[in-house]
């Protein structure tokens, strides 16, 4: 299971990212879940943020009470905003973050966008997705993760003195870095998770963008995607290491592309509650 730690930027504080990175080598984040507050302590608020190009709608999550506390999107994957991810950022605001998972389609409709079982293997129901990703540029996924920022800043719930934490499954993990890219100066952490890619032999390849990024960062890949792209965490590694920025790639044994969401096929629930215990462990040494 490849795993590494890269030198860490020393415009950052150092104890602070080494601080971050030795819970997940160590494995805190299989522990930091127990302090986690009762699920009728988290309030769900449907919202609608103001975007260049239209209406986003979105879940808002927080602890209940008055206080404020780090935010965090989730970027969810080709499939949108549905019952899964809202019980992820349910999850995530539970462990004290007030956390935003906008439906990345608003363009082309409200979620949930799809409706029924959707199968992956079936080219029928791929070509459902055409009209939902036809919109998603580089250029638009960009402008669209600053603004889910920008907008948490706007929040009484949100600590805007912590930095804010972001997200990714599937195609929501190239986002986790084009937003920590664009927000640098807000983005303090970013998890990856089976993100598709991440490492293209394009010009706007995200892993490009890794001078831009301020954020530690953790990536965990799939089995699968490692098995048909060996070099991609290799060249991940090259690039943050050539920005002296701090990360973790790790491939999940045995795990395929998508096992962290639960309403799918290859859903594997010890490794996905693994990697949202890395996911906190990271947030919790990072957003303060």
């Amino acid at each position: 299971m490849p795993d590494d730690m890269l030198p860490f930027d020393k415009t950052r504080d150092p104890a602070l990212s080494r601080r971050a990175f030795a819970a997940l080598s160590l494995g805190a984040g299989a522990a930091v879940t127990a302090s986690a507050l009762a699920a009728d302590a988290v309030v769900e608020t449907d919202v609608v943020i103001k975007m260049a190009d239209g209406s986003c709608d979105a879940a808002l999550f927080h602890p209940s009470g008055t206080g404020s506390w780090p935010g965090a999107v989730i970027f969810a994957d080709a499939l949108g905003l549905r019952p899964a991810f809202r019980d992820m950022g349910r999850s995530l605001a539970a462990e004290g973050y007030t956390v935003l998972v906008p439906n990345p389609f608003y363009r082309t409709r409200k979620a949930p966008v799809l409706s029924g079982p959707f199968d992956f293997a079936k080219p029928e129901d791929r070509a459902k997705l055409t009209e939902l990703m036809a919109p998603l540029t580089t250029e638009t996924k960009t402008r669209d993760g600053a603004a889910y920022v920008a907008y948490l800043d706007t929040l009484p719930q949100v600590n805007t003195k912590a930095p804010i934490g972001v997200s990714g499954y599937c195609m929501g993990g190239p986002y986790t870095m084009f937003t920590a890219a664009a927000a640098a100066a807000r983005v303090g952490a970013a998890g990856s998770f089976h993100g598709g890619s991440l490492v293209t032999d394009k010009p706007d390849s995200p892993h490009l963008l890794a001078p831009k990024i301020r954020a530690s960062y953790y990536f965990a890949i799939a089995t699968n995607d490692d098995q048909r792209q060996p070099d991609a965490k290799d060249k991940l590694r090259d690039a943050f290491a050539g920005a002296k920025q701090p990360v973790k790639i790790e491939v999940y044994e045995n795990c395929q592309h998508g096992w962290c969401v639960s309403d799918g096929a290859v859903y594997r629930k010890p490794d996905a509650d693994r990697a949202f215990g890395d996911l906190v462990a990271l947030y919790r040494s990072s957003l303060v």
